[in-house]
Order: structure tokens, then C-alpha cells, then sequence
């Protein structure tokens, strides 16, 4: 059982959704109903499914629930912006980007893996001693989570929310999909658990790209106050010289928010929890 207090409020069934069902309906009542009718309502249907399946596998998408792109306008104003580390703890990365933070004075936000938060406990605690924070990026990083059900969803985040709740004393209030994929049973455990779904404004794809100013570049152009920042410090890519490009791209990156009179802010600090369907 999650640490987790559960909402007893109704979850908010996104528009795209309802509008699925009631599809769903008249071409069932179509296919008994209406001589000829059959091919029609199967093909439908199909193309139903294929379009929440495109809104699951785009990451940025609202259409099956909240998702935070941005920092919130009041967050903005304040010339804050959030920069988002993903897939770890790794000891051979994490620590040097903490020490890069501290050099800074900037603060992040650690999207981290359970079992690898579970493996390196006294790491994951650094990054809170630090100044940061810790969010649930799911228990194992499944490469199906988008394939998953009502329970396997389940599973993986009261899982993920226990783990870190256990190891830093605080719970997650956002979540994050691996590679940012998911499909409509997601949106309910999170509102269940109180869990903002947060993807990013822009990403370096560092997960890939081995050229640091390629990574800043994505990153930089257009930069402005309410952007979400994404890098890994799990699962990086190496330079030619075998250098994590995280550790390449992240001074340079500081140095540009810094020039622009941008603060880096944690998502605890800038983002409010997740109102339910009760709440005023």
C-alpha cells in the first residue's frame, strides 16, 4: 500500500476521453441497430484508438489530462525557469552536476528511477541536502509504459511514490513518463496520488546527441522565464572524449540562464500540488 493518502474526489475525465466513450456508444448501437452499419462503426472506432494513441505518444499533449509544459505564469514573472534531470541517480554523473549546481547557484529538479534511487539512497538524499528536489520518474523506467493498464500503472508509481517517500522523507508531487509516453488509463493514478504530470518546454536529446553545443543549442534557442528544461544525468550520452555530455552542457547552460537573468528554481518551489476535483 502507498504512504500516499488517496483523493476520494472524482477524477476529471479529459473531454477527448468522453467524447471516446460516447463514440464508442453510437458506434456499438450503430453496428446492431443499422443494417450495413458494421463496417462503419469498426472503422471508427479504429480511428478513435488511433488518435488517442498518437495523443499518448506525443508528449506535450493535454488531451488525455493535465500536463504541465511550463512553470506557472506567477513563476514566470519571476524570471524562474526549471531545469529537469532525468533517469538517475548516477554516481558516476550526479555528483559532479550537484557540485556544478552549488558552483551556480542554481537548483534543479531530479525526475529520479526507484530502483535506482533504492540503489544509491545516500545519493538521493544528497540531492535534498543539496537544495534539490526529488520526482517520480516510475519504479523501473519500463520501456512498455505506455502499453500498460489501470494496474500496472498502479504498480509502477504507488511503487515509485514509496520508494522515494522512504528514502528522503518527502513525497513526490509530480511525475514524469519514461521518454514522456503514456496513454489514457495514466491520467487517473496520478490524480489519485496527487501527482503532477510534468514533460518539458524543450529538450537537449543528450540521451543521443554526443555534441554538447548541439544539446545547448536545442536547449537555449528561444530560452525565456516558465521554461522546462530537460537533461539526464542516467542513461547520458558521451562526448568523443568520453565525457558525459550533461557535464559538458551544464556550465554553459547556467551561464546563459545567468546572462538572460534567468533563476533556476525547483518544481517543489514553483509548482503548487495538484488541486483534485474538491478542491476550492
Amino acid at each position: 500500500m502507498s504512504h500516499a493518502s488517496s483523493s476520494s474526489a472524482a477524477w476529471p475525465m479529459p473531454p477527448l476521453l468522453r467524447a471516446s466513450l460516447g463514440l464508442h456508444a453510437v458506434a456499438a448501437g450503430a453496428a446492431i441497430a443499422v443494417p450495413g452499419a458494421a463496417p462503419w462503426a469498426f472503422g471508427s472506432v479504429l480511428a478513435n484508438h488511433a488518435a488517442l494513441t498518437v495523443a499518448g505518444l506525443w508528449p506535450r499533449s493535454r488531451l488525455l489530462g493535465p500536463n504541465v509544459t511550463r512553470l506557472p505564469d506567477a513563476s514566470a514573472a519571476r524570471g524562474e525557469i526549471a531545469l529537469t534531470i532525468d533517469d538517475g541517480p548516477d554516481p558516476a554523473v550526479t555528483p559532479a552536476v550537484l557540485d556544478l549546481l552549488d558552483r551556480h547557484g542554481a537548483k534543479a529538479s531530479f525526475f529520479c528511477i526507484a530502483t535506482r534511487a533504492a540503489a544509491q539512497p545516500a545519493l538521493t538524499r544528497e540531492i535534498l541536502a543539496r537544495g534539490h528536489c526529488v520526482q517520480n520518474h516510475s519504479h523501473v523506467h519500463r520501456h512498455n509504459f505506455a502499453m500498460l493498464g489501470p494496474r500496472g500503472y498502479a504498480a509502477e508509481l504507488d511503487r515509485a511514490q514509496q520508494v522515494l517517500s522512504d528514502i528522503t522523507g518527502r513525497r513526490p508531487h509530480c511525475f514524469r513518463a519514461p521518454a514522456g509516453f503514456r496513454n489514457p488509463f495514466l491520467d487517473p493514478v496520478l490524480h489519485r496520488l496527487g501527482l503532477h504530470l510534468v514533460s518539458w518546454t524543450r529538450r537537449g536529446f543528450d540521451t543521443r546527441e554526443r555534441a554538447p553545443q548541439r544539446v545547448l543549442e536545442r536547449l537555449t534557442r528561444g530560452l525565456a522565464a516558465g521554461d522546462i528544461l530537460l537533461l539526464h544525468d542516467g542513461h547520458a550520452a558521451k562526448t568523443a572524449a568520453g565525457q558525459p555530455v550533461l557535464l559538458e552542457v551544464l556550465p554553459l547552460l547556467l551561464a546563459r540562464c545567468h546572462a538572460a537573468g534567468l533563476r533556476c528554481v525547483t518544481l517543489t518551489a514553483a509548482l503548487p500540488p495538484r488541486r483534485t476535483a474538491d478542491a476550492p
